[in-house]
């Protein structure tokens, strides 16, 4: 990864999809273009026939992969996009804070991105949150980064969020004063039901081993844990920790 070129690894892409009968799958939604959210998306969009929906620096990672044209949209500000029986409305959002492993934020990728590419080829390229909702009433928000806007969740106040997934790879090593803003306009304002953290897990790790948390040189996750947890309970919401690959029904 480090050194290499990276490319999907196709029959465990293909393996994942029959694992969890991916069949009827309409849209996927890009955060931002870093290779471990981005690389694969083209691979499933050819396999399961969904549409690409994402920024400028995503839609290009998406031609470089043979997507057609018709098969990509480009997200504007909380312009809702209908699915089937969802609504999902992409929010802009920023990126973890820069540091010597990403310090390519806001860097776009302007021309089609063929695999294989070196890591640094993925730039950040923008970053997006999303507000999805189900035609029941139910109601999700979804943010992959450590980061957030001022105000950024303001247009959410009196609705009800059943469940809000927060990434917090970088909560345990940010400043307290950074910390009690974070969760101000993240768990307060969204006043969720449910928190379920993500993006704590070891992503460098092949999905064919064991989850593990990122390693204590990077990240220390228990205390992450616990912060967001006493975040939670002065709020009211229930914190709920996710393995990867496991299912929850939220009622």
């Amino acid at each position: 990864m480090l050194f290499g070129k990276l490319r999907t690894d196709e029959v465990l892409v293909q393996s994942y999809l029959s694992q969890f009968s991916i069949n009827r799958l309409s849209g996927i939604f890009v955060s931002h273009t870093h290779y471990d959210h981005v690389l694969d998306a083209p691979f499933v969009a050819k396999c399961t026939g969904a549409q690409i929906f994402g920024s400028v620096s995503a839609l290009n990672v998406a031609r470089g992969g043979g997507i057609a044209e018709e098969k990509m949209h480009l997200f504007a500000q909380k312009m809702p996009i209908q699915l089937g029986d969802f609504t999902v409305t992409p929010i802009q959002s920023l990126h973890s804070r820069a540091k010597w492993f990403n310090n390519d934020l806001g860097i776009e990728i302007l021309e089609p991105l063929r695999q294989p590419q070196p890591r640094r080829a993925y730039t950040e390229g923008g970053s997006w949150d999303f507000l999805v909702e189900h035609r029941d009433g139910q109601r999700f928000i979804i943010r992959p980064s450590f980061h957030f806007l001022p105000g950024e969740l303001d247009f959410l106040a009196g609705k009800k969020v059943d469940a809000l997934f927060l990434g917090i790879a970088g909560l345990a090593r940010a400043t307290p004063d950074f910390r009690r803003a974070f969760f101000a306009q993240t768990v307060e304002k969204a006043r969720a039901k449910n928190v379920i953290p993500v993006h704590w897990d070891y992503f460098f790790r092949s999905l064919t081993k064991p989850v593990r948390p990122l390693p204590a040189l990077v990240d220390d996750i228990p205390r992450a844990f616990l912060q967001l947890s006493e975040a939670c309970q002065k709020n009211g919401s229930a914190l709920i920790v996710q393995i990867p690959f496991s299912s929850i029904y939220i009622d």
